[in-house]
């Protein structure tokens, strides 16, 4: 191949930008189950704060190189859209706490499940953002749409954010117990088992609850997509910077939901904060045309949304204090 085709452009970016990011998931995915978690088994909360903080650093590093090769404009949207997508994982880790414990889906168990989660969810949202930059390009006003579905989804936080999440009512779920054979209990790491069914006698392929709760975990990024997609598009209408800031804020989720799964009380107020970022990223598409400018300033931008997270987080941990000293006790 011509090395002429790695400068092809390809969604505004050049071809070989695309291809070392794509290099460098499929590296940090092979360390991940390869290397790093190759037997199934509990990872410690110590040891997930420090790969969630590895993953973390690298989503940085990234954006600093973002930063320093794409100009200022560029990285300061990367990092305000890694801020976004990375709290917005932190409130999707609540989630995926209620579906592991609905499926009574043992700690060791569940690297597993959220290993192809993310493979899942990194392909998702490479069909999501492609349709969507593909729609804003042609359709420019559809940013007005985002604006406003952001606003209203902020909103709706704040008005349901006591509203607990049923897993068992969910549709899908209900669908899949109709549709498949679905087991009794775990059958270790198989998603699917061969087993005599009960009526007939005849061996065909069981479902798991395991493979069940994978599937709701899917459903629930692609609710959470919904949020997260129209917000990053709202900060930036550039594919690259959308991606990659997505997929470097979902790389560090498994280590970040282990970490987090056993404290997810002491984050009760992450909620609002996260529905004042949306309504903020909302209503700046408006502010801008009001204020006459092309886009609300990017630095206000950041610095806004990072103090809202880090207020969220803030006042969470401080009003949550007494609970976690009686719960110590």
């Amino acid at each position: 191949m011509s090395s002429s085709v790695l400068f092809v452009d390809w969604l505004g970016k050049p071809l070989w930008m695309w291809l070392a990011f794509l290099a460098i998931v499929i590296v940090l995915l092979a360390l991940d189950l390869g290397v790093l978690n190759r037997k199934a088994k509990e990872i410690e909360v110590r040891r997930s704060l420090v790969l969630s903080a590895v993953y973390i650093g690298l989503g940085l590093a990234f954006g600093g190189w973002v930063w320093w090769y794409l100009g200022a404009d560029s990285g300061i949207a990367y990092m305000t859209g890694f801020a976004v997508e990375k709290a917005l994982a932190m409130d999707n880790v609540f989630v995926i706490a209620m579906i592991f414990a609905f499926f009574a889906v043992p700690r060791h168990l569940q690297h597993r499940v959220l290993f192809w989660g993310i493979l899942g969810v990194i392909v998702l949202r490479a069909i999501m953002i492609g349709l969507g930059a593909a729609i804003v390009s042609e359709f420019s006003w559809v940013l007005y749409v985002f604006a406003l579905f952001l606003i209203a989804t902020g909103v709706k936080m704040i008005v349901f954010a006591d509203k607990t999440h049923d897993v068992g009512a969910n549709p899908v779920l209900k669908l899949c117990r109709r549709w498949f054979n679905v087991t009794d209990g775990l059958e270790g790491e198989r998603f699917f088992v061969r087993k005599p069914h009960p009526a007939t006698g005849r061996v065909v392929v069981f479902v798991t609850p395991l493979f069940l709760a994978l599937v709701m975990i899917e459903i629930a990024d692609l609710i959470f997509a919904v949020d997260s997609v129209p917000a990053i598009f709202a900060i930036t209408t550039d594919p690259f910077i959308v991606y990659t800031s997505n997929i470097f804020a979902i790389l560090g989720l498994r280590a970040l939901y282990f970490a987090l799964a056993a404290m997810v009380h002491r984050f009760a107020y992450l909620k609002y904060a996260l529905a004042a970022v949306l309504i903020f990223i909302g209503s700046k598409v408006f502010l801008a045309d009001l204020m006459g400018l092309d886009k609300f300033p990017p630095v206000a931008s950041l610095a806004i949304t990072f103090g809202l997270l880090a207020g969220g987080v803030v006042w969470s941990l401080v009003k949550t204090r007494d609970a976690a000293r009686r719960a110590a006790t």
